[in-house]
């Protein structure tokens, strides 16, 4: 079991400890005594039901924060998230701070059983700042700063930035830290997303990425031999001579490419972990900061080490394909890597109820879907379903974003009945749900730093999709109801039995010693083309694959069958058409368990395992059509028992999460299984044993019917 620290223990009595309020009197001024006791005694749990609340846009109608508190409590809503966008009403001129309306609102939610997450507003600068100090905003690649305006537009290395930043911060802490009604720190919003990479090219920046290189490298030999500058004769005499990549210079030396990209994630993390420290001077809540899912440009590995807790904001775009289970199996994925990266609970900090406004098309949830796929997120681990945002705005880019409040019609709406719909199956659940959390036994690894240097390799298929490979070898998984963890090669990988490491391009130092021993000590290791090409420097390893001797393969060659020249594998007498990348190796002692049946190099291997030490390992030559991997991981999974908890017959587009909760002694002692239901019309399931119907407390066994986009959870009966 994963101990929880102490802020995190903080953080979750008080975060996860919030329910309850539907014992409110009527009045929107009071809370009832009973319910305040409560909380001070901790003697009760529950998910987070709420949003992105931004009443500092209505300012000007004070009649709309006393619908919105009615609303709310109908809608068993019990946290919201303040302050996310609000700079320039918490401080409307230079030094010059407005607290109080803000406190006023925080209390009146306190009072009324909602509490608050409060943000530092550094997600979007204010005029007056941005008009005085033209080096807070950033420079682009071609060297041109940007006007003012936009969101995540501001320089990291600025010393402006960074000295306002922690001015308004820790006055933030100073007057709210303490507040009863404020249960922790939201970081910024979704740093990074600025529409671009997250840089800055600035001349700051510049002179910060040569000073982080001169501390990664202590001399221009070491730099130049780990870049191979020699390429075009591009040997760097001087530090000064080098610049950040852009396409009016040099762009295409794929180590100074790499370092630049873990210098920009490194910068906005030295950015984020001065705020963290600016409200932690007078505050001991916990924090986190609303993360984005596969966001290429930060390595949320790095970042999870600075939060308490891990948030993020899910997206989805259902309806949009021919079914929803590609998108299904996405965003479960994501969930995973959330709950990886701390392996414990994680926050869905925001969602919609209904719909976005920035893709070209924008399609409504379809009724059903939005309780569907708020539950999936408690199912992959979240303890909280939140939204952007409460209440719609009037004006601007968001005016039609998707909220549980629209311009007009209240609560007679079909979003607001879902939300309050959802919120009271939360509240039931919430007792044997919180507590308890996915502990997969299966790992994948899931590296940014190998994603960026796939993303540069210029090789034999540079329309290579890092995250969409990945999530194809996730999925099959995803169909059998077996939970996985993702972790990168800098994470342990004992816990597990079976590791999967697809498209692991990259091997950082130490990773190959690190998979020998897992091997050797009985675990079962899957990689495949494509994996051990290059260092942690973008340099490719000459001689042997690094793992040659745990695969018992040599590789040779990669190819892209393709139109006339396509090909297929057979595996255990099926015909599995190629759909990427397949690679040419020969046998060094491992079996052949499968073989390429067409082109000239019909006949080699395509899939082959060796036993090596207690454990084995298995090497996929080729990326396939997904029937492959299904047959071969349930192959995978019977060997190691590794199936589903729940005994159950599924049917297409019908998959379980497990959670599970733990003694102190690492007994498993409950398991809560989510049994959903992604197809667009009504399935049928075979229960093989009988469960309890946790929000019902029936007993439910046999056959099972689940209606579209819904979502069961049962329990041990």
């Amino acid at each position: 079991m994963v101990s929880w620290n102490l802020p995190c223990i903080r953080f979750c009595s008080r975060f996860f400890a919030i329910s309850g309020t539907k014992g409110l009197r009527e009045s929107v001024y009071s809370m009832k005594e009973d319910i305040m006791e409560q909380r001070k005694m901790g003697d009760f749990g529950g998910i987070i039901h709420g949003g992105d609340y931004n009443p500092d846009q209505w300012l000007d109608r004070p009649e709309v924060l006393e619908e919105d508190l009615l609303l709310m409590k109908k809608a068993n809503v019990n946290c919201v998230s303040l302050g996310i966008f609000a700079w320039c009403r918490l401080e409307p001129e230079e030094g010059k701070y407005d607290f109080d309306w803000l406190e006023k609102i925080i209390q009146r939610l306190y009072e009324n059983g909602i509490y608050t997450i409060l943000a530092t507003p550094t997600g979007a600068m204010p005029q007056w700042l941005t008009s005085r100090y033209g080096e807070v905003m950033q420079v682009n690649a071609y060297g041109v700063r940007n006007y003012a305006g936009k969101r995540h537009n501001y320089c990291p290395s600025s010393p402006v930035m960074r000295e306002k930043t922690r001015q308004l911060d820790t006055r933030l802490a100073e007057r709210f830290g303490a507040h009863p009604g404020v249960i922790g720190w939201h970081i910024s919003n979704e740093i990074g997303g600025n529409g671009g990479d997250g840089a800055c090219h600035c001349d700051k920046c510049q002179d910060a990425f040569r000073k982080w290189l001169q501390d990664k490298y202590g001399s221009l030999e070491q730099l130049n031999a780990a870049w191979w500058t020699s390429f075009w004769s591009h040997t760097y005499t001087d530090w000064n001579q080098i610049n950040s990549p852009s396409p009016r210079g040099e762009d295409l030396v794929h180590g100074q490419n790499l370092d630049w990209r873990r210098f920009v994630d490194s910068q906005q993390r030295d950015f984020c972990r001065e705020e963290i420290k600016a409200v932690r001077s007078n505050s001991t809540l916990p924090v986190t900061t609303n993360m984005m899912e596969f966001f290429e440009t930060l390595n949320y590995f790095k970042w999870a080490q600075e939060m308490d807790i891990i948030s993020w904001d899910s997206y989805p775009d259902w309806h949009s394909g021919a079914d929803e289970l590609q998108t299904a199996a996405s965003t479960a994925a994501a969930h995973s890597l959330m709950r990886s990266l701390k392996k414990r609970p994680f926050l869905l900090m925001e969602s919609t109820p209904s719909v976005v406004n920035w893709r070209q098309i924008n399609r409504l949830k379809r009724p059903g879907m939005h309780e569907l796929s708020s539950l999936q997120a408690i199912a992959c681990g979240s303890d909280s379903v939140q939204y952007f945002q409460w209440r719609k705005g009037r004006g601007s880019s968001e005016k039609y974003h998707g909220a549980v409040v629209d311009h007009r019609n209240g609560e007679d709406t079909r979003v607001f009945r879902e939300v309050a719909r959802l919120g009271k199956r939360l509240e039931k659940i919430a007792p044997r749900v919180i507590g308890t959390c996915n502990r997969p036994r299966i790992a994948m690894v899931f590296d940014w730093e190998s994603w960026w240097a796939v993303k540069d390799a210029r090789a034999v298929d540079n329309n290579l999709n890092y995250q969409a490979v990945f999530v194809d070898f996730f999925r099959p998984l995803w169909e059998f109801g077996v939970d996985v963890d993702m972790v990168d090669m800098e994470g342990e990988l004992d816990a597990y039995s079976v590791v999967i490491a697809p498209l692991n391009y990259m091997y950082k130092k130490g990773y190959a010693e690190k998979v020998r021993s897992f091997v050797k000590r009985g675990g079962c290791y899957i990689t495949t083309c494509w994996s051990g090409e290059v260092d942690d420097s973008d340099l490719t390893f000459t001689g042997a694959h690094p793992l040659e001797d745990v695969l018992g393969i040599k590789t040779e060659e990669i190819d892209v069958p393709d139109g006339y020249c396509e090909n297929s594998v057979r595996y255990q007498g099926t015909d599995y058409r190629i759909t990427g990348l397949c690679g040419l190796v020969h046998a060094k002692g491992a079996e052949v368990l499968a073989e390429y049946q067409n082109d000239f190099y019909r006949g080699y291997p395509a899939l082959t395992r060796n036993a090596y030490g207690d454990g084995e390992s298995y090497y996929i030559a080729s990326l396939n059509e997904r029937g492959f991997l299904k047959a071969f991981y349930g192959n995978v999974l019977r060997e190691r028992g590794l199936e589903c908890g729940l005994q159950v017959r599924l049917t297409e587009g019908v998959v379980v999460n497990e959670r599970s909760r733990v003694a102190k002694d690492g007994e498993q002692v409950e398991r809560i299984w989510f049994l959903q239901n992604f197809n667009r019309e009504a399935a049928v399931v075979e229960l093989q044993a009988c469960y309890e119907n946790v929000e019902t407390g029936e007993k439910v066994t046999g056959r099972l019917e689940l209606p579209s986009f819904t979502c069961a959870v049962l329990a041990e009966g």
